[in-house]
């Protein structure tokens, strides 16, 4: 599928799950290389700089959502940037691009001709899927904010999965912003050096830059809350069950030196006293009674349950 959003002096033409023939009829047109034209017939795992002298090309994968879980993945964008176009070519649907269409849409129905340069356009496209980035990232803060309060309401059990699974999201959602800046730092300096757009894309770079390193300090500042509260969690349950080890130990003590005075009248054996007294059960029931409320009384005074 193809989108065009045309502007004075250039077009940006947006390719989803593109054909060969659309790919070679873009680069027809925007005189594309062959070189770089064979990037975009493929999807390419890592991302990659290149160019000539007519344009620069990176490839990047931006973190998102799974569509049937709530892993997250990287979705492939492939940027070819001219001095009056912008290309972008993706192997899926990527929500960013797809609202901001709809915006640049709207804003022409309601302005008519748009003023807007390349480079303007550039540091918008950056900018909203940094901006989806951010978003999702304050989406796993808020779902982190739940857990935190489940487990200090005493569901540590619960919430060990939780913890994890969001621990790792923000994991990928760092990993996939430090292979970013790299390949961005080199695919801006390309156009800066082509001269493109003119001594005020300096400032361009730096604020499309900055808005990267934003979004990657937010998600290692989440992903470091993740981690102290998953030990936290680890620590709250470890606690807990020591609780629990505790209280069965105590009532094991409690127990067990009944359990061998009954052991010790059940024998049958010759001479066993009591064996002959008909008030036997009794007796041997209350010396029983006694010796719990002396253990019992031993372990409140110890403050072993406490």
């Amino acid at each position: 599928m193809l989108f065009r959003y045309e502007y004075p002096g250039g077009a940006w033409v947006d390719l989803e799950r593109p054909s060969a023939d659309e790919i070679r009829q873009v680069a027809h047109e925007f005189s594309i290389s062959e070189r770089l034209e064979a990037e975009l017939l493929s999807p390419t795992p890592a991302p990659l700089v290149g160019g000539d002298e007519s344009a620069a090309l990176v490839v990047l994968h931006f973190p998102a959502h799974e569509t049937e879980s709530s892993d997250t993945k990287g979705q492939e964008i492939d940027f070819i940037v001219g001095s009056h176009f912008i290309v972008t070519v993706r192997y899926e649907v990527i929500v960013p691009l797809h609202h901001l269409k709809k915006i640049l849409e709207t804003q022409k129905l309601m302005a008519g001709q748009n003023t807007i340069r390349t480079d303007v356009l550039l540091e918008i496209l950056f900018a909203h899927l940094y901006t989806s980035v951010r978003d999702h990232t304050e989406h796993a803060a808020d779902e982190l904010v739940q857990v935190e309060q489940k487990m200090f309401d005493g569901h540590e059990r619960a919430t060990i999965r939780s913890t994890s699974n969001i621990s790792r999201e923000f994991l990928h959602l760092e990993a996939a912003l430090a292979t970013h800046e790299e390949s961005l730092i080199r695919f801006l300096k390309m156009l800066a050096r082509r001269n493109f757009f003119g001594p005020s894309f300096t400032e361009r770079t730096e604020r499309i830059l900055a808005e990267r390193a934003q979004v990657a300090r937010l998600v290692k500042t989440h992903r470091a809350i993740a981690t102290e509260l998953r030990e936290t969690n680890t620590a709250l349950l470890e606690a807990r069950q020591n609780e629990i080890m505790k209280t069965l130990t105590v009532v094991t003590f409690i127990f067990l030196p009944l359990e061998l005075i009954t052991f010790v009248f059940g024998m049958h054996a010759l001479g066993a006293p009591l064996e002959q007294n008909p008030n036997a059960f009794w007796i041997i029931t209350g010396f029983m009674l006694a010796a719990g409320v002396v253990i019992t009384t031993f372990v409140a005074k110890k403050r072993w349950l406490a």
